[in-house]
């Protein structure tokens, strides 16, 4: 989803080759890369239009008609928005994520109507402290760093992490007060998107409802007793497992009483040697090999003390 975010761009269509030049071909020495034509100057006999060349055009040129865009289903689109709303109900997901949640009294954090009609920063800081959601915004403005490579250049200098996300459902001063506050991102409930609820394809980001917003998502996705009443033949998907909990299903007694005895007889596997190579194995398997070998050694020694010392 990210890629269609993307505007096109391109290097000049003429770039790299507005000179005249042709390859002096082969006998002369050189390579046989065109060269500018003419004398009289530095340029004359340089090399030009390949991609190795200084003033050259880069290897395959961008062009502007490349396939930026992709093109998602809708149904796939929807279901992934679910997914991430589901996860921003899971605490050790939320925390996974890099939250600070340790203070918030429950999650999913929902909060009374009245926070829509706050207008002043300092009542929104005020706020946020009170339900413990300020060590997270502490955690963003900490993280505030240069961003690396070409991007200091190109109006995107610093980068920082993000916080929470809080989803209204009437905007009556809301925006205006929570703007300000670093790594906070606002959005409407019924302009939910995939990318503010999960940034960078991760689940479990920490988000603040209100309590209009959070009742309003049974009108614009269902659930499993009625369809979406905003959405065209769309039901909210079900969990194929009824317990989705898999520790807690291979302690339960009827799996307990299908599953056999656990084997506590330990096989270790050994080691095969090759009795060439190895005595004690030769040994084992030949109890003459040491007298054999031992007889073989003393034949080859030879005795130092029958020859004469010479000075």
């Amino acid at each position: 989803m990210l890629k269609n975010t993307q505007q096109p761009y391109a290097v000049a269509e003429k770039a790299g080759h507005q000179t005249s030049a042709e390859s002096w071909g082969t006998g002369r020495a050189v390579a046989r890369i065109p060269r500018v034509r003419g004398g009289g100057t530095h340029r004359s006999g340089q090399g030009a239009f390949g991609n190795m060349c200084r003033g050259g055009r880069m290897f395959a040129p961008t062009k502007t008609w490349r396939r930026w865009h992709r093109r998602i289903n809708i149904t796939q689109r929807r279901y992934a928005i679910c997914s991430a709303v589901a996860a921003t109900g899971v605490p050790s997901l939320i925390l996974a994520k890099g939250h600070r949640i340790e203070q918030v009294p429950e999650v999913p954090l929902v909060m009374s109507d009245k926070i829509q009609e706050l207008k002043k920063t300092r009542e929104a800081v005020k706020l946020l402290k009170s339900v413990g959601a300020w060590p997270d915004v502490q955690r963003c403005i900490d993280s505030k760093r240069l961003r690396p490579g070409k991007g200091k250049m190109r109006n995107r200098r610093r980068i920082m992490k993000r916080g929470p996300l809080i989803v209204y459902g009437k905007n009556d001063g809301i925006t205006r007060a929570f703007r300000n506050i670093p790594g906070v991102t606002l959005i409407k409930v019924d302009r939910l998107n995939l990318l503010k609820i999960a940034p960078g394809g991760h689940v479990g980001r920490f988000i603040i409802w209100t309590e209009g917003a959070f009742r309003q998502l049974d009108e614009i996705y269902g659930n499993w007793s009625k369809k979406s009443a905003a959405k065209k033949d769309f039901n909210l998907p079900m969990p194929k497992m009824t317990n989705s909990d898999l520790s807690r299903l291979l302690r339960a007694e009827e799996i307990q009483r299908a599953l056999r005895t656990p084997r506590k007889r330990i096989v270790r596997s050994t080691m095969k040697k090759n009795p060439l190579k190895n005595l004690n194995l030769m040994v084992k398997l030949n109890p003459a090999a040491a007298m054999l070998m031992h007889s073989h050694h003393s034949k080859e020694t030879i005795d130092v003390s029958v020859f004469p010392c010479s000075n």
